[in-house]
């Protein structure tokens, strides 16, 4: 009999990105197999998120487009997790009753055994703990990157963020030893990662439950004592917790990349009240300015919510100033949503669509104005291109691969003659800048083959192959576009 394949659907945040390769991990050591492109898996599985308004609308539009497959084919299992699963827990199954398996974010591990299961006692299972069963990074992994890779350093979240249901559904915070975070990482360099994200709800309120107000920091030093280790970034920090210490910690470790994810979510006082986020404008342009005090070339990007209940047309231009004032490498912007069960979606002042749109088309058009200044600044400079994974990049008769900068930064360039896989070091020299690209339209100065490109053709036993515009597994993307009304956010949590 030959073995089940399994497909697993992600939304949302980058957390549930992490614990979709413990999911495949955690299926692959129970003897599935990944499905195959345009294959209908025996088991799909839907790792969700709950902080959209229609999230559970796209769920069980997607579960009824399987309903009739399910029917056709007897031993089809759909299994669905992740926050929403967390939130509506016995209502999917009664809305869906086509559903086997509905597991919380607290106990994916369960998963194989609870679809065994409902396999036997050919009815649904429903599991959801209150509180974390095992940390997920314990867990079997299949990486979706031979050369990158995320690592958990906590789960949970402590704030209370008017518009954020995600503490409600992880749990408060819980930190992973240091020990066993660096152990972790140690053994993803063995096996040929050159790039890690730490990654956390609040990343940088690391040690909060070990009574360490500087782990992190800590964390960012030990990790650049990590032979074989070139580049290591974080998700996302907030700014309540960003203190000196981790600026001084990226500035004087070499492999932790100067580069910065930090959500802003408004630049209005009254609106950072509202939202309940425990700084204001000046602490936030603050932390910016100090970060470059340390870091001039350091490329900060953030997330910004157009429309929060209340907000006044003098509350968006306070956005438009603080955005003007940090200059952002890039933004991810979105127009305020309710999410079900948040105190703000019962907030009065809820903001009429027609202006949220209007207000959110002028801080796109000045976010690109000021994204493609500040790629201008790149222009003549020469940086080293971490090759990313993919098809390729044609565009008239010249074929161009695509990686990442140190800063993260997106750069297209030729490609050169000699081989090059995912994974190795590109040395370029840019020439043109977009809003949201680099362009190095010469000659490649040099290609250094490193472990991880090694590592990339064991894993596909491929010798060389082109590189796609997209996404190293690591966050955030500098050099994305605005994001559209409904698409998550760039950092651990949606809107963090």
């Amino acid at each position: 009999m030959s073995a089940r394949s399994y497909e697993v659907r992600t939304y949302g945040c980058q957390m549930n990105v992490h614990d979709s390769e413990r999911l495949s991990g955690l299926l692959e050591d129970a003897g599935y197999v990944r499905a195959s492109a345009g294959e209908e898996a025996d088991v799909v599985v839907f790792n969700t998120c709950a902080v959209r308004e229609n999230a559970d609308n796209r769920l069980y539009g997607n579960l009824g487009h399987l309903a009739p497959k399910k029917a056709k084919r007897p031993g089809m299992q759909i299994a669905v997790g992740g926050c929403l699963a967390q939130k509506d827990r016995d209502t999917i199954v009664a809305k869906a009753p086509w559903v086997d398996v509905v597991f919380g974010t607290h106990n994916i591990g369960s998963l194989p055994v609870l679809l065994e299961r409902a396999r036997v006692q050919e009815e649904a299972q429903v599991e959801i703990l209150e509180s974390l069963d095992v940390f997920p990074s314990t867990l079997p992994t299949r990486r979706e990157s031979a050369y990158a890779a995320w690592v958990s350093i906590s789960v949970g979240c402590n704030n209370t963020c008017t518009f954020c249901i995600v503490p409600a559904l992880r749990g408060k915070e819980k930190d992973r030893r240091p020990g066993d975070v660096l152990a972790e990482i140690e053994a993803l360099v063995a096996e040929g990662v050159i790039e890690v994200t730490l990654l956390g709800q609040n990343v940088n309120a690391y040690g909060s439950d070990m009574g360490d107000r500087e782990a992190f920091s800590k964390l960012l030093r030990a990790c650049g004592q990590i032979d074989g280790l070139e580049r290591v970034r974080f998700t996302s920090p907030h700014p309540r917790d960003f203190t000196d210490d981790v600026i001084a910690a990226m500035a004087e470790t070499p492999n932790v990349m100067h580069q910065l994810h930090m959500p802003l979510q408004s630049g209005s006082d009254d609106v950072l009240r509202a939202m309940r986020r425990s700084y204001r404008q000046d602490r936030y342009l603050g932390i910016i300015e100090r970060v470059r005090a340390a870091m001039p070339d350091a490329a900060i990007s953030t997330d910004i919510i157009v429309g929060f209940p209340g907000e006044t047309e003098a509350d968006f231009e306070q956005t438009l100033h603080t955005v003007r004032e940090a200059r952002f490498a890039n933004a991810f912007t979105f127009q305020y949503s309710k999410r079900p069960g948040t105190p703000a979606a019962t907030m009065d002042g809820q903001i009429p669509k027609e202006v949220v749109q209007e207000r959110y088309q002028r801080l796109v058009a000045l976010q690109d104005e000021i994204s493609w200044d500040e790629n201008k600044k790149q222009v003549g400079r020469t940086l080293e291109v971490l090759v990313a994974e993919g098809e390729g990049r044609k565009d008239e008769a010249t074929a161009r691969l695509s990686g990442r900068a140190p800063d993260n930064r997106l750069v297209h360039f030729e490609r050169p003659a000699q081989d090059v896989r995912p994974g190795d070091v590109a040395t370029v020299e840019i020439t043109y800048a977009a809003p949201h690209h680099l362009l190095a339209e010469g000659p490649t100065r040099s290609v250094r083959a490193t472990r991880a490109g090694d590592a990339w053709a064991k894993r596909t036993g491929t010798a060389a192959a082109a590189a796609k515009p997209g996404v190293l597994l690591g966050m955030p993307q500098i050099g994305a576009p605005a994001q559209p009304a409904d698409a998550p956010a760039a950092g651990a949590c949606c809107a963090d």
